[in-house]
């Protein structure tokens, strides 16, 4: 094949020999020296000749390309090798040539010997984990991989963790972008120096194999790609092509990983133009070449592309015709001609010189930049390569090697040019991409790389036009989704705005665009050159206009919008990104004086770009009703720019604003949004669905509201501080539409407006205008200021937690405005504004995290309304924020009443906008304040006690800003300003204020009160009337000298700004359209309007006394201070802050009018003196009164309700208390058995479901409701205290042959080998793994109550959380989760008092009882031959018992099936609930009394139950084990042996087992001194074993000592109950047998160090017993009711003996105790002890091994622990977020760990999944019996699987602010929270999962 290839090439054949092709792979390394050799002579021709022709032949395309080539005929192409094969062939033949004869990784080595290594730059992808560092970071992209980031010193540094979204770079080693004190230790910059110089002829060859290497993949990449017939290239055929070429470009990447040698080797290749000339030129002969260019032309050519032409083509060379071959189209889409150079002969519209040096259109010519767009000339391999690559739609592998590249300086700077040059053609493609999220992630994790470099960015801004580059390709992509704008005119609407619900605005396409521009623009001396280039200015604003207006919203009238538009999330995102985000970054450079310029420039072409938008849109003076847009990005730069010169620059302000009719106009919009802001608030926009809503709150939102309703709150300041006051205020009203509420009337009509909306838009305008004048954020305060306003406002809401803090608080969008999260001064304030309250947990389950909450004097002092208001997304954060004021006031005693938002002094205003305050100083505002006060004290409708507070609050507003000294003559007021002096002779509010009005004209309507008035002779002055008023006869208005026009804001409006468009415009009579407002208002609709006269006789300040009065309810309440105190007036002490209601605002307002002007005071004195009359009665009409009285009647339903909910509340705890106590089942257990009451009572149940009570009978069973679950917390058990590590890493392992549950595994596997199945399943328990626990809430119901419940939810659809299907229910009456019902034993309630007392039987009669009862089959008192209910339940419990574990933790018998199993599980079951009872009493009973297990437990009910049944299966008399216990038998030596296994040895069983086995086989109730019977017989046993297990784990020598000391006691009369005869006697009889024999092999597993003493033994001893008496005390405690005593530890032996009977009542307690005293023996201790050792014996003589260790039962467990965790979160996510699963091998997705056994599993992972079981689930159920508990790596949250339901719980590693992180999101260091991990551990010993997390849900075997 090879010598084909090589004969089609044609050109020079080698010299050498041709060689077979198999020749030529075994040959490979002997040619390659060959050549090597060839090369390094210096006359080299002759070798270099050879390689290029070795080279064609090997690397020719054509031969793979086959299979490329087209998809669909790859599989025929391939022939026999399949496709790989060929190119396999090709790699190995360049790695051979590279090597130049040596081995390949030999090569490898060589070279990196020679890497400077000065930087890092690892290239990861999406989703790998790195480090960012803001203290190391100069930018803020800066990022570093895990192992640089941990070699560094980070400590104490702000850095976090993070997922990276679009792939990066490490940065570790350029100093560019961090500090080098960041850097790790392998990059601490090297001096070159010790890097020895690279020998030429290492990588001689690689110069030479490379170029040919690199056009060999672009010959595949251009052959590869077919231009798609309709849209972009199927994917499928560019992947097809991509996979391919995988190991190519592998091959590349290795290349770049071998160090900087080889990466400038690279370079060369890549930037050669010459390379490039002479190999794709398509020159020569080779066909194939040829083929290959004309496939690159068509791409171009398809991509809207032009190809400039070179004066070759094709080979024929002719000097080019004209001065310039390149076509420029007019529009971009018609491809320009290609082919011969005479065919392009349009010249280039600026006639430019030529082609390498053509100069750039000047944007501000007005023609679009064409060679911006659509030309693009390769001259390098590079340039080519990106062409490729983002054709191909930037192949995950291709970015890694261009970037993988990076370090190498000169490959940077080329590739970045490369970049630049090929901006549009990415731009275009990623418009068409059908997969344009991966592909801008792609693009930003290449461009972010390249331009976060300032010295870069400024270079290539330099020397490649970048700025240009950019902005054009943003408006050109932006211009290919406009429509009309229908704002204001729609019809003759010249403006056109981006359409939001494009794909490329929905999907966020534009974002890496942007997202660079912004990036670039942080760097200084770029962003100097955008804002000093004028052209750029122009383009740009351009550009933002398109955004001005978009996404505009039309009130809906009629019916409801039938599609609500989600758009509004695409606008916003796209004003905050394309428009708000680079302005942010030119706010950033223009902080001082010398930058005065560039605003100067910003400003004036915004100021155009606004002018033409008014002039585009037909803008006048009247804004279009009904309609809002929220983006006003124009006004907004405007606005910042504005704010940042008078801040920073120290610019004044009038020199860059514009005329009064521009500032009229700048005002409307932004007015209009704080207009329809109230309006969507009173629900006006209803009728446009929710989407309304969501743009109200996005507005004012934390991420944008400093770059929205900021800008247009200064905007609007700034306006109001140089227009005429009283035309803002009057533009105010009619915005908000409440002109015609402003009346005097008590009734009005309002045409634009229901009656239901006028109050909450009320309160809107006066909040607005409060805000207006209170607001300083861009009016003088510092940074610092503004962010304590911040932080104070945001956690007077409520108490925040630190990241949210982070997030709520609007950081300066730009990252080096200084304002950084997590940066010095947020701390500092947040640790002077706040307390931390650590994290607690609650008992209700819920997990609090660590919040900040305000400081008291915060409360006091600094907690501002205004500001609130202001940044509440939610109204309800508003009154959270005032409860919680007035509960501080409560508790702190500072206020007791109701408080109002109270009053706060503002910092003063900088002088710039001095003029605000005229808002409070001029005639229109204070009528407005009159009016509302006289309506308020007359009790109109529609006014809210939230309206007189903001009235109040602008009067003392006014008070506090008013001029300096009061002008006394009147005079001073000017000629126009006449027109409403009846109403207040001047503008200043102090003086205005005792102004009294004696009459005001009115409008009404007919049907009004006031009309049958007469009116007085002396006419009125009149109040600001409805929008007819205008249009009254001139007559009217001078019906004498004394009475002034009728004054009506409109009209006032109106012609102010007639008067300042006259002023400022000659041609005004053309512009000015008057605009009437007959548009809203309705003819005809409305009753005729009369004029009435009202007589008032009112000024403000004794309308304020009589509010004094009105408010407190009080005749003459008000008392001027100053009477008694005339200090308070020279000095009035107003504090700064003041707390407290209406009156107390009443009476500050009087004290400041007061001290501020003699008249004053003195009015205030005689209106007080006067005796105030009443206050007329009202005529209120029936619907006035209606209105008036909802808000009292709504105030008194809210406390009734209030009052009835705490009744409720109550009522519900003290039944939850009787239910619990009272009802609860231990009650059948008596606590004090007094003789005193003979007779016997029966148990009395309470149903929860019918509420009935009464005994549980046969027929009408009562049961308890319980939860069944399996558990495997037991076996969890091991022997020693300290709980097992976490594994952290490799060598940590841990192993489960320690726990309870193996060892009993092995346990009873041994004794199956070896003794009969049946004997062996009595002889222990089962249940330590998956053995079932039964716990109740206590309530209890009649079982078919239950089951009419369990129908009734089974027909409730909406369940969620618990499936009925498997019987699941909760509660009915405390919810509690539960699964099944235990019936309650019909019987006696005081166990009968005969059973209880002692009977005088001697022991031995008692064991002959014991026996014949055993014997008695199934005689139970109840006679349960005939199926009665009870039965039936008692029997589908026990099925529900059965099923609640797996089968395998069921059957353990050989034979399955078999009876002995059920035996063994029923008995079992109750060695479980026991075991698990002391467990949760803390491992033993030393706390005595009922502990909440206790509480919970239902062991009475449920040994019931299990005694039924165990009595079905009666043993063999002949087997059973009490006989072996009681009586002495005739001893066989032969006892036969060979017919079959015998029987377990009795020494060899569980005698915690035998207990239960024994008293389950009881007839039911049992009586008590058979109980102590069973004990103390069993107690024997129990103490031989103890001696038997000493005996064999101690030494020869010792056994023999204490053999003969034994023997010698033997004689004395309590031999039976000394421990040392006893001994003697077990070591003499074992002995016999082989069992110490064995002692050579074992001696050093056994030998016990210690030296055995008399008290080590009996501390032994009592160690060995004590288990079994614990759980034998806990049974009496349930079975009789006897209380459990408490006592020392030490002690807890002797307490439990004598509690049980064991000790004699006589016993003395001087002397030490002994436990041989507890002994009993029924039969001679020495006859029994012979017959049980002789069992053992027979054994050993063949197994003395086993025997040995069966003998040893382990029975001192510790508690169990989940595994231990490591301090630092950071310690388990490196170790295992990487890690192997070590089922599939791969890195699981979602890696997770069991902290019970430490198991490493993959959560979700498919690829471990077993029949439909995913991991996790499949895990729990082996490890925990069905409950699991998984730590979530890359989440560090904690999930629980109970069964087939799964939680959250939350997390036990938290933040340096004790909150959680899940998912890692925020990546900030996570510490263990040992409370929480407590808590955890807890939840599980407890089995209180369940009842403790709310949040259940299925997971379908899917975790």
């Amino acid at each position: 094949m090879a010598a084909a290839a090589a004969a089609a090439v044609g050109g020079q054949q080698p010299s050498q020999p041709e060689l077979p092709a198999s020749g030529l792979a075994l040959d490979k390394a002997a040619t390659a020296a060959h050549l090597k050799a060839a090369l390094s002579r210096p006359d080299n021709r002759a070798g270099a000749e050879e390689l290029q022709a070795l080279l064609e032949r090997v690397l020719s395309a054509e031969r793979p390309l086959a299979a490329a080539a087209g998809g669909e005929d790859a599989a025929a192409a391939g022939g026999g090798g399949g496709p790989g094969a060929a190119e396999e062939e090709a790699l190995e033949w360049c790695k051979c040539l590279l090597a130049g004869g040596g081995g390949y990784d030999e090569f490898c080595a060589a070279v990196r010997a020679y890497d400077p290594a000065a930087l890092c730059g690892l290239v990861w992808t999406a989703n790998f984990v790195a480090y960012r560092c803001r203290t190391c970071g100069i930018s803020p992209c800066m990022s570093l991989c895990a192992e640089c980031f941990h070699q560094g010193d980070h400590t104490g540094h702000d850095f976090n963790m993070f997922r990276s979204q679009a792939g990066g770079a490490c940065d570790c080693g350029d100093s560019n972008v961090m500090r080098e004190s960041g850097f790790c230790k392998r990059h601490q910059i090297k001096s070159s120096s010790n890097i020895p110089c690279v020998p030429k002829d290492l990588l001689m060859m690689s110069e030479f194999v490379l170029p040919r290497f690199i056009f060999c993949l672009i010959q595949y990449l251009r052959e590869g790609y077919n231009e798609p017939a309709a849209d972009g290239p199927s994917e499928k055929d560019l992947n097809k092509v991509l996979q391919l070429l995988e190991p190519q470009i592998s091959f590349l990447e290795d290349l770049t990983k071998m160090g900087g040698a080889m990466r400038s080797v690279l370079t060369q290749v890549l930037t050669n133009q010459q390379n490039y000339k002479d190999l794709t030129s398509g020159l020569g002969e080779n066909a194939c070449v040829k083929k290959s260019h004309e496939k690159y032309l068509i791409a171009l050519k398809s991509s809207g592309l032009t190809y400039p032409e070179d004066k070759l083509v094709y080979g024929v060379q002719e000097p080019s015709a004209g001065t310039s071959s390149l076509a420029v189209q007019g529009f971009v889409g018609a491809t320009g001609t290609l082919g011969q150079v005479d065919s392009s002969d349009e010249d280039d519209q600026d006639g430019s010189q030529g082609l390498g040096k053509r100069k750039r259109v000047k944007l501000s010519s007005g023609t679009k930049d064409q060679s911006i767009m659509d030309v693009l000339k390769h001259k390098s391999f590079l340039e080519e390569l990106l062409f490729w690559t983002i054709k191909y739609e930037f192949p995950q592998k291709m970015v890694t090697f261009l970037l993988n590249m990076l370090p190498d300086q000169e490959y940077k700077v080329a590739f970045t040019k490369t970049f630049v040059q090929h901006y549009a053609f990415i731009m275009k493609t990623l418009k068409k991409s059908h997969e344009s999220d991966t592909m801008s992630n792609r693009i930003v994790h290449i461009s972010v790389q390249l331009f976060s470099n300032e010295e870069l960015a400024r270079q290539v801004t330099e020397e490649c036009q970048l700025l240009d580059i950019m902005v054009t390709v943003l408006l050109y992509m932006m211009e290919s989704c406009l429509i009309k704008s229908e704002l204001q005119d729609e019809e003759n609407s010249l403006h056109v705005v981006v359409n939001c619900g494009e794909a490329l605005l929905k999907n966020n396409t534009y974002w890496p665009l942007v997202s660079d521009f912004i990036n670039i623009l942080s760097h200084q001396s770029v962003a100097k050159r955008f804002l000093e280039d004028h052209g750029l200015l122009v383009t740009w604003m351009n550009f933002v206009s398109f955004f001005q207006g978009m996404n505009l919203n039309k009130r809906e009238l009629n019916e409801h919008v039938e599609f609500e538009s989600q758009t509004y999330y695409a606008a916003f995102a796209a004003e905050l990104e394309a428009c708000a985000q680079p302005m942010w970054g030119l706010l950033s450079h223009c902080k001082v004086r010398e930058t005065q310029e560039y605003t100067r420039n910003v400003v004036r072409y915004c100021l155009e770009a606004l002018q033409d938008w008014f002039d585009a849109i037909n803008f006048v003076d009247e804004p279009a009703p009904n309609q809002v847009t929220f983006h006003l990005p124009l006004h907004r730069y405007y606005a910042m720019f504005l704010s940042k010169a008078v801040k920073c620059q120290e610019l004044d302000l009038d020199s860059v604003l514009p005329d009064q009719e521009m500032l009229m106009k700048l005002m409307i919009h932004p007015l209009q949004i704080q207009a329809s802001l109230a309006e969507i608030h009173s629900n006006m926009w209803v009728r446009n669905g929710l989407q309304i809503k969501g743009q109200a709150m996005t507005y004012v939102q934390s991420h944008f509201c400093n770059s929205m309703i900021d800008p247009d709150i200064y905007l609007l300041q700034v306006c109001a501080s140089r227009l005429d006051p009283d035309y803002f205020i009057s533009s105010v009203f009619e915005r908000f539409k409440v002109v015609d509420l402003l009346t005097m009337a008590s009734q009005h009509q309002n045409t634009v407006l229901d009656a239901e909306h006028e109050r909450s838009m009320l309160e809107g305008a006066l909040t607005f205008l409060v805000i207006l004048l209170s607001l300083r954020l861009h009016l003088g305060m510092s940074d610092d200021e503004i962010l304590r306003a911040e932080m104070v406002a945001q956690l007077c809401m409520n108490d925040r937690t630190h990241s949210s803090l982070l997030d709520l608080i609007p950081e300066n969008p730009n990252p080096k405005s200084g304002i950084i999260p997590g940066s010095y001064s947020f701390e500092s304030v947040l640790s002077a504004v706040a307390d931390f309250k650590a994290p607690v947990f609650e008992p209700g389950g819920s997990m609090q995290q660590g919040m900040y909450t305000p400081k008291a004097e915060v409360w006091d002092q600094e907690f501002d309304p205004v500001m609130v208001i202001l940044r509440t997304v939610y109204r309800r954060d508003v009154q959270s924020a005032m409860d919680r004021y007035t509960a501080f006031l409560k508790q702190s005693g500072k206020f007791p009443g109701n408080p109002w938002p109270p009053y706060k002094k503002r910092t003063s205003l900088h002088p710039s906008y001095k003029g605000l305050m005229r808002l409070l100083h001029c005639k229109t505002l204070h009528i407005v304040l009159f009016t509302l006060l006289y309506k308020i004290l007359m009790d109109h409708q529609n006014l809210s006690e939230h309206v007189l507070c903001m009235v109040l609050y602008l009067i003392e507003l006014g008070l506090e800003n008013s001029a300096e000294e009061e002008p006394d003559e009147e005079a001073s007021v000017g000629g126009p300003e006449r027109c409403h002096d009846s109403w207040f002779p001047g503008s200043n509010l102090v003086s205005n204020m005792r102004h009294f009005i004696n009459y005001v004209r009115v409008r009404v309507p007919e049907t009004a009160p006031e009309v049958k008035r007469d009116s007085p002779a002396s006419t009125s002055s009149d109040n600001l009337g409805s929008f007819q008023s205008s249009r009254r006869p001139k007559v009217l208005q001078r019906e004498n000298s004394g009475t002034a026009q009728v004054f009506s804001l409109v009209a006032e409006r109106r012609k102010k700004f007639q008067e300042i468009i006259n002023r400022s415009s000659s041609e005004a009579n053309q512009v000015v359209r008057p605009k009437t407002s007959s548009k809203w208002s309705a003819p005809g609709s409305a009753p005729q309007l009369t004029t009435a006269i009202l007589e008032i006789k009112e000024s403000i300040l004794s309308l304020l006394i009589k509010l004094h009065h009105k408010l407190s309810g009080k005749q003459n309440s008000y008392y001027p201070p100053w009477l008694d105190d005339i200090e308070i007036l020279i000095q009035p002490e107003i504090p700064k802050y003041s707390h407290g209601d209406g009156i107390t605002a009443v009476e500050r307002i009087l004290l400041k009018a007061a001290s501020q002007s003699r008249m004053n005071k003195r009015i205030i004195e005689e209106i007080c003196r006067k005796v105030t009359p009443p206050v007329p009665p009202k005529k209120v009409t029936a619907a006035e009164k209606k209105t008036l009285d909802k808000e009292e009647r709504r105030q008194k339903a809210r406390e009734r309700q209030q009052k009835l909910l705490a009744e409720f509340a109550s009522r519900q705890k003290s039944f939850m208390e009787t239910a619990m106590d009272v009802d609860s089942p231990e009650n059948d257990i008596p606590m004090e058995i007094t003789t005193a009451e003979p007779q016997v009572s029966e148990a009395v149940y309470d149903c929860v479901i019918c509420g009935q009570s009464g005994p549980s009978s046969e027929d009408r069973p009562t049961g308890l409701v319980v939860l069944l679950q399996a558990s495997s917390v037991l076996g969890q058990c091991r022997d020693n205290v300290e709980p097992k590590k976490l594994p952290i890493t490799e060598e940590e392992q841990i192993y489960p042959w320690d726990t309870c549950a193996a060892v009993h595994d092995v346990r009873l596997s041994l004794l199956q080998r070896y003794f009969k199945d049946s004997s062996c399943l009595l002889a222990v328990s089962i249940g330590w793994e998956g053995g079932v626990y039964v716990q109740t809430c206590g309530h209890t119901l009649h079982i078919d109550c239950h089951k009419s419940y369990m129908e009734s939810l089974r027909n409730d659809q909406v369940l969620q959380g618990f499936s009925v299907d498997k019987g699941e229910f909760t509660c009915p009456l405390c919810r509690q989760f539960a699964n099944s019902v235990l019936p309650c034993y019909p019987g006696s309630n005081v166990e009968n008092n005969p059973w209880q007392r002692p009977s005088n039987k001697s022991i031995q009669d008692l064991i002959k009882e014991v026996e014949e009862l055993q014997g008695r089959p199934g005689a139970f008192p109840v006679s349960i031959s005939s199926e009665t209910n009870l039965s039936k339940e008692m029997e589908s419990v026990m099925k529900d018992i059965k099923n609640t574990t797996q089968k395998k933790y069921r059957d353990y018998s050989k034979t399955p099936g078999s009876p002995d199993n059920d035996f063994l599980f029923m008995y079992s079951v109750a060695r479980t609930n026991l075991e698990l009872e002391l467990i949760h009493r803390g491992g033993n009973l030393c706390s005595g009394g009922a502990s909440t297990a206790g509480k919970r437990s239902c062991l009475n009910q449920l040994f019931h139950v299990l005694a039924l049944h165990m009595r079905l299966y009666s043993i063999d008399s002949e087997y059973n084990p009490w006989r072996k216990l009681t009586q002495l038998e005739e001893m066989n030596p032969q006892l036969g042996y060979e017919e079959q296994q015998p029987e377990v040895p009795i020494l060899y069983h569980d005698v915690t087992s035998l207990l239960l086995i024994q008293i389950l086989m009881m007839p039911q109730p049992l009586r008590k001194d058979h109980f102590t019977c069973i004990v103390k017989v069993l107690f024997t046993l129990l103490y031989t074993q103890a001696l038997a297990e000493l005996s064999v784990k101690c030494s020869e020598e010792d056994r023999s000592a204490w053999k003969h000391a034994g023997a010698l006691k033997k004689s004395t009369c309590d031999a039976e109950k000394s421990y040392e005869v006893l001994l003697s006697f077990v070591i003499s009889e074992l002995s016999k047998g082989k069992l110490y024999h064995e002692e050579g092999t074992q001696e050093c597993a056994m030998v016990n160090p210690i030296a055995w003493s008399p008290e080590s033994m009996e501390k032994y001893l009592q160690d060995f017993c004590l288990p079994f008496l614990r759980i034998t005390s806990l049974l009496q405690h349930h079975l009789f009711g006897e209380d459990l005593p408490s006592c020392q530890e030490e002690e807890e032996f002797s307490v439990l003996a004598s509690c049980l009977g064991l000790l004699p009542t006589f016993y003395q307690t001087e002397h030490p105790f002994i436990s041989a005293s507890c002994l009993d023996w029924p039969v001679p201790a020495f006859d029994i002890i012979t017959q049980w050792c002789f069992e053992i014996k027979s054994f050993t003589e063949r197994h003395a091994e086993q025997g040995k260790a069966l003998l040893i039962q382990e029975s001192k467990w510790k508690l169990p622990h989940l595994l231990q965790l490591p301090e630092n979160y950071n310690t388990i996510f490196q170790y295992y977020h990487r890690k192997t699963c070590s089922v599939c091998t791969k890195v699981p997705k979602d890696p997770a760990v069991c902290l019970v056994c430490g198991t490493f599993v993959c959560l979700k992972g498919l690829c471990c999944k077993q029949q439909s079981y995913c991991e996790c689930v499949l895990h729990s159920q082996n490890c925990g019996a069905g409950t699991g508990i998984f730590l979530l790596i890359n989440a560090s949250v904690i999930i629980i699987i109970r069964g087939h339901r799964f939680c959250l719980w939350g997390s036990v590693y938290l933040d340096a602010h004790g909150e959680e992180d899940r998912d890692l999101r925020r990546g900030k260091p996570l510490y263990i929270c040992k409370e929480r991990y407590k808590v955890l551990e807890q939840q599980w010993i407890s089995h209180t999962f369940d009842h403790i997390n709310k949040r259940w849900g299925p997971h379908y075997n899917g975790l």
